[in-house]
């Protein structure tokens, strides 16, 4: 099984100057070679991710300090542009962009990664060995190894290991260790069995912060010491609200996934969602996609089953005698079915309908899609 494994790098002031320069000799190949497609194909031929590689030997010529950094690591920048026109022509991206040189940047060794834990310490191959900030550790063979400049000029590693632990088997659907997932905006997750599960609403509770700080920021001229070290404030404001919006999905994914063996979710429109201007902040803060895909990973690891049900299923309308109410608005957070008189409230309807919903699907096609969704 392939797992990630994450570190922050403690570079020194040369380290942090090559790792840089190197995310700065990375993106000048990436867009280079965005340049030389574009204009090949203007022209009527089509490069391929090994026409591009075969330039690199005459780039290292012309520019000397190409040099410095390590070759695959020049190699893997062109294919990951090869990559994303891939995903272009397969609908699953967007057409690829020149990337900017701002405070974000990252190249990948495929490579001579090799971790000392012992030590603290992590050797990359031109950079010599780089002090690193152990968290946890692991058992596995190094497959490749990502580094990552964040705004706030903070250095960390991506460790893609190759455990050797097999995938765990698929466990059986049943109702009992089911649960219905409905993803809200007061209340982040609200669960079948009943349990709601509050919304901390980090980026809306620093808003007030951030606002200063950006007020700030536009006072300051261009380009000037104190407009880079406030750009800094920002930047670490948007950092804390990021780091707290994981923590919080990290260990509400982990403890549902520990807790229920079958998972069903509705899939959302999020795009279209976010185009509602009212609703858009607290959509985008509540980062439902993220939250998600930490459920399908998670689950795929332990062998639990995600079933997702369609988009325009009924959930929140559907009696459970079965009666629909068309007339149902945003704003109703319960409703009375005119039929058997019940009143449901409209988030616990919403999930166990998701669950009744996920599970009714043949068995057959049931399986296929929870494969799919890990």
């Amino acid at each position: 099984m392939l797992r990630s494994f994450k570190y922050e790098l403690m570079p020194t002031n040369e380290q942090k100057h090559q790792l840089s320069g190197s995310m700065g000799s990375c993106r000048f190949i990436y867009n280079l070679a965005l340049e030389t497609k574009n204009v090949a194909y203007q022209s009527g031929k089509n490069l391929t991710c090994f026409d591009l590689h075969k330039q690199l030997p005459e780039l290292k010529e012309a520019n000397a300090w190409l040099k410095d950094v390590p070759a695959q690591s020049l190699q893997q920048a062109i294919s990951n542009l090869d990559a994303a026109f891939t995903n272009f022509f397969k609908g699953n991206g967007s057409f690829p962009k020149f990337k900017k040189k701002t405070g974000r940047g990252s190249f990948r060794i495929p490579i001579a990664v090799k971790v000392d834990f012992e030590n603290w310490k992590v050797t990359l191959p031109k950079y010599g060995k780089v002090s690193l900030n152990i968290s946890r550790t692991f058992d596995g063979t190094v497959k490749q190894a990502t580094v990552s400049k964040t705004p706030t000029n903070r250095y960390f590693i991506s460790i893609l290991v190759e455990t050797g632990i097999k995938k765990a088997s698929l466990k059986q659907i049943n109702e009992i260790t089911a649960v219905g997932i409905d993803l809200g905006i007061k209340h982040f997750a609200i669960l079948s069995d009943g349990r709601k599960i509050e919304n901390p609403k980090n980026l809306i509770n620093a808003q007030r912060k951030l606002r200063i700080a950006q007020r700030s920021l536009s006072r300051k001229k261009k380009g000037s010491n104190r407009c880079n070290k406030q750009k800094l404030v920002v930047a670490k404001i948007h950092e804390k609200v990021a780091n707290q919006r994981n923590d919080f999905q990290h260990k509400l994914s982990t403890e549902i996934v520990n807790q229920y063996d079958t998972i069903c979710i509705e899939n959302l429109n999020v795009a279209g969602m976010i185009k509602n201007h009212k609703l858009a902040k607290h959509i985008s803060d509540a980062s439902w996609s993220s939250f998600e895909t930490m459920l399908k990973y998670k689950a795929d690891w332990y062998g639990k089953n995600i079933l997702q049900i369609g988009t325009f299923e009924p959930s929140s309308k559907m009696c459970s005698c079965g009666i629909i109410n068309n007339e149902l608005k945003l704003s109703d957070r319960e409703w009375t079915c005119g039929h058997c008189k019940t009143t449901h409230d409209r988030d616990i309807l919403a999930a166990n309908n998701i669950k009744k919903f996920g599970l009714r699907t043949p068995p057959n096609i049931r399986q296929r899609e929870a494969l799919a969704c890990a």
